[in-house]
């Protein structure tokens, strides 16, 4: 089975509230086998527009793991606090077997 990525771009309009956001985002994360592989490093552009912001990088065993995630009731409390906190784009990417 495939692994799945999450790819985020996030342009924080308010950073107080996106640090209460990032403190309590990776234990949902890790709750769902999720882990990090990129938060918010160097981007350099190599094609294109710039990303928004920050660009996130999330890898799940399956995409049903990563849905799993983005839609449980342990992460509705951060996202609403993102949602209020930056404005983003994110996308669920299946990897290859």
């Amino acid at each position: 089975m495939p692994y799945a990525y999450i790819v985020a771009q996030v342009d924080v309009k308010d950073a107080a509230a996106y640090e209460e956001y990032r403190a309590q985002v990776p234990a949902t994360i890790s709750q769902y086998g999720g882990e990090y592989l990129a938060r918010g490093g160097q981007v350099e552009v190599l094609e294109g527009e710039p990303p928004l912001g920050r660009v996130v990088i999330l890898r799940f065993a399956s995409l049903e793991q990563a849905k799993a995630w983005y839609h449980s009731p342990e992460y509705a409390g951060p996202l609403a606090i993102r949602h209020r906190a930056a404005v983003s784009r994110s996308m669920l990417v299946e990897g290859m077997e």
